[in-house]
């Protein structure tokens, strides 16, 4: 088991209640963000690069606080968004781009599946308003087998 100085714990605790009370970050007027590739309705292999585009805005690190900037999460066969006023959360579906990445490469099993991004502020929390993709739908298609 991971043991940890209780000063860290509670500065961890402290961190994550203040982000989740403090005012939501304001969004630069016009600010969007997309999916640059892959295009909607696309087939891919069942490993694949998507790209993430920003426009009227920047890119930076988690915890970074920079006025107009923030970084990806990508939400991946996700119905319905998360809360949009509290923190992301980090699931296998909602997956954070923390150190300012703008692009992946993600593995899906064969099928159709959703794709969709959402600009977190310093704080894993979406901007107010929020800044979100149209989602656009990828076909996985499997290996030919000989």
């Amino acid at each position: 088991m991971l043991s940890w100085p209780k000063s860290i714990l509670l500065l961890v605790l402290f961190s994550t209640q203040a982000g989740a009370q403090a005012p939501p970050i304001p969004s630069a007027p016009g600010a969007e963000v997309y999916i640059q590739w892959p295009l909607d309705g696309a087939e891919v292999a069942e490993s694949f690069v998507v790209r993430f585009g920003l426009l009227g805005m920047g890119v930076a690190p988690a915890g970074v606080d920079q006025p107009n900037t923030g970084h990806h999460h990508l939400l991946i066969d996700v119905d319905e968004p998360p809360a949009l006023d509290l923190p992301l959360p980090a699931t296998d579906n909602v997956v954070h781009f923390g150190n300012g990445q703008t692009e992946t490469t993600i593995s899906l099993s064969p099928g159709e599946h959703t794709l969709q991004l959402v600009l977190g502020d310093y704080l894993h929390r979406p901007h107010d308003p929020p800044i979100i993709s149209q989602p656009i739908t990828v076909t996985v298609v499997a290996p030919a087998t000989d």
